[in-house]
C-alpha cells in the first residue's frame, strides 16, 4: 500500500497545489475585480489601498503562478508572507487564537503555502517543463567533444 501511495505523491501534491492556489486566485479576484460575491459581502477594494489592495494582488498572481507550478516556491514564499503579515496586523491584534480574531483563513493560508515552499509543485508543474529544458541544455554543453583517435605510438627501438 506504500508503494502505491508514494508513487501517487506527486501527483496528490500537484492537486492540492492546484485546488490552494485556485482558491488564494479566487480571493483576490473578488477583492480586485467584485467578482465572485466581492471583497468582504460585495464590490471590490479601490486600486491602491493599502493593504487590501496589495494583498490581493497577490493573492491573483500568487495564487495564478501556483495553480500553474510556475516559479511555485517563490509564489507560495511571497504568498505566505503576505498571510502571515494578515494575521499579525490584521486579526491578531483582536484575540490570541485565529478561532476567536477571524484569522484561521490566513493562518491556514500561511502555513500551506509554507509548506508548497519547501515540498516543491508536485507534478504537473510548468516549473517541470523548464526545470527539464535546461537540465537537458546544460548537460549537453558540459557532455565533452568526442577525443579524436589517437595516433598509433611509434614502434621503441631497441
Amino acid at each position: 500500500m506504500y508503494t502505491r501511495l508514494n508513487r501517487a505523491q506527486p501527483y496528490a501534491l500537484a492537486l492540492f497545489r492546484i485546488v490552494v492556489g485556485l482558491l488564494f486566485a479566487c480571493h483576490g479576484a473578488a477583492s480586485i475585480f467584485g467578482v465572485l460575491g466581492g471583497a468582504m459581502g460585495g464590490g471590490s477594494i479601490p486600486a491602491g489601498t493599502w493593504p487590501g489592495w496589495y494583498a490581493a494582488v497577490i493573492q491573483l498572481v500568487g495564487g495564478s503562478l501556483v495553480v500553474l507550478g510556475l516559479g511555485t516556491r517563490i509564489a507560495a514564499l511571497v504568498s505566505s508572507g503576505s498571510m502571515a503579515y494578515a494575521y499579525f496586523k490584521v486579526h491578531q491584534p483582536g484575540a490570541l487564537f485565529p478561532l476567536q480574531n477571524g484569522g484561521e483563513p490566513s493562518a491556514v493560508y500561511s502555513w500551506v503555502f509554507l509548506l508548497l515552499v519547501f515540498t516543491g509543485p508536485g507534478a504537473l508543474a510548468l516549473d517541470r517543463l523548464f526545470t527539464s529544458r535546461s537540465a537537458a541544455r546544460r548537460a549537453e554543453e558540459r557532455a565533452p567533444e568526442p577525443a579524436e583517435p589517437a595516433e598509433p605510438a611509434a614502434p621503441i627501438a631497441a
